[in-house]
């Protein structure tokens, strides 16, 4: 997660792949709560869309604008994953990394106050 993020901001990368890396990171985020909440999603077709909604049952309440958020670039990764390429914006690359960020900070938070036995 913390790669994925790092390598979101690396200078040069197109804005799409840097995009789809921030997406990444966001994603591991989510499974990372849904894994601490005593679930799992399986990798089937769909599963970035059930991670998204999953994570605002296994995180309460917050979560919601940020599955929100993440299902719109989910379908904008799609795209740029499967279809074409020059896709995603500079603006947009940069906003997801911020969003990837705070997302992640948030989960670790909410890890922290529920199931410190698990940190490191």
């Amino acid at each position: 997660m913390a790669r994925d993020l790092a390598d979101a901001a690396v200078a040069g990368l197109s804005a799409d792949r840097r995009f789809a890396t921030a997406y990444n990171a966001a994603l591991l985020a989510a499974h990372m709560a849904i894994a601490c909440a005593g679930y799992r999603v399986t990798a089937k077709t769909g599963h970035h869309k059930m991670s998204f909604e999953s994570v605002t049952l296994a995180l309460g309440t917050g979560a919601d604008k940020y599955a929100d958020y993440f299902e719109t670039c989910r379908r904008k990764r799609n795209v740029i994953g499967y279809t074409r390429s020059h896709v995603a914006t500079e603006t947009e690359a940069t906003e997801i990394r911020e969003k990837a960020k705070e997302f992640y900070e948030f989960v670790e938070a909410w890890i922290d106050s529920k199931f410190s036995n698990l940190k490191r």
